[in-house]
């Protein structure tokens, strides 16, 4: 089968396509003819090398999000019959294979069924982001109607996606944005409230909409210095949510306003095969979600072909993108 591979960690012109070996369906997993996948930061990050704990062995397969047909079904599946369209984030990292590919491998426990009125490329769009931000509200974050969230850049591949779950869950939706245009996404996705944080500070925003008092939950998908304003904008015994904590900081505003931090690492899950199922029990209620009406991915214009991979990595690198980035298969 066609795939691209690369053979060393590098920039995005490692990509190369070669024929490889179709793989053969294992007991508990499905084959999947795969029509669409989609980039994220992870994948850009593991392509490069900067994630050893979680690449694959080389020569390597890449990506995670995959949307696709099932072709075969190893002993023990149940859920999935030969033509089912599926979605899910199921390999390109270690000890999986990637979705860069004509048919991929996958656990049949992170899968399901794709929704019904969604495109194979918009499904391809939203597993990893979906899981992060229905992890980090509801698992981690506990949201309930009528609490005020801020989620940090809202059209952001997981921003996105949060602001629909948390106005779907009855929140009150404050998102921050760098442009009327973001901004203007944000509240035609259900944000109650676009905030452009280059025109108004922390503390302009907490006194204009919480009277000063902060948010319940602070959702920050950014990391670096926008979690330290993120612990300044979340109330007192309020909760902060991060899916970006690679740096240093200074804890100590947590213990003056009692604050709670939950990190999502939803890759985790797929590394452990005692965890796997619960991604597709999350995805199976995203597919209801979308299927409902009250979900759908923002995707980015500029879409890509697998031969086009390199492009892609690219063009999420450049910081250009406004929501995700799709790559059809036209193998």
């Amino acid at each position: 089968m066609k795939a691209q591979i690369i053979q060393s960690f590098g920039d995005p012109s490692v990509f190369e396509r070669k024929e490889i070996p179709k793989p053969e369906v294992q007991p508990g997993q499905v084959l999947i003819q795969v029509k669409a996948t989609s980039v994220n930061p992870i994948d850009t990050k593991v392509r490069g090398g900067a994630v050893p704990a979680l690449s694959p062995e080389l020569p390597a397969v890449l990506h995670g999000d995959v949307a696709g047909i099932v072709t075969e079904v190893g002993t023990g599946v149940t859920n999935f019959k030969p033509g089912d369209e599926v979605f899910g984030c199921a390999g390109g990292f270690k000890g999986t294979s990637g979705a860069l590919a004509e048919f991929m491998l996958a656990d049949a426990q992170l899968l399901a069924h794709k929704p019904k009125n969604l495109s194979m490329e918009e499904a391809a769009a939203l597993p990893l982001v979906s899981i992060t931000a229905w992890e980090s509200l509801f698992t981690r974050g506990q949201l309930k109607a009528g609490q005020k969230i801020l989620i940090h850049a809202a059209t952001g591949g997981v921003g996105h996606v949060a602001i629909q779950l948390a106005k779907w869950a009855g929140a009150q939706v404050f998102a921050t944005g760098s442009s009327k245009e973001k901004l203007d996404i944000a509240t035609q996705l259900g944000a109650d409230v676009g905030i452009n944080y280059r025109e108004e500070s922390v503390q302009d925003y907490l006194q204009k909409y919480t009277d000063g008092k902060g948010f319940d939950i602070v959702f920050d998908t950014v990391g670096g210095e926008n979690l330290d304003r993120s612990f300044e904008a979340a109330a007192i015994n309020g909760t902060v949510l991060s899916i970006a904590t690679r740096s240093t900081h200074d804890l100590s505003i947590l213990h003056a306003k009692g604050l709670s931090l939950h990190v999502t690492f939803m890759l985790l899950k797929i590394l452990d095969k005692d965890q796997r199922k619960l991604h597709g029990e999350i995805l199976s209620k995203i597919a209801e979600t979308v299927e409902e009406g009250k979900l759908r991915p923002l995707i980015d214009p500029t879409t890509f072909t697998f031969d086009e991979v390199s492009k892609a990595h690219q063009y999420m690198e450049s910081q250009k993108a406004i929501g995700k980035i799709v790559l059809k298969n036209n193998w």
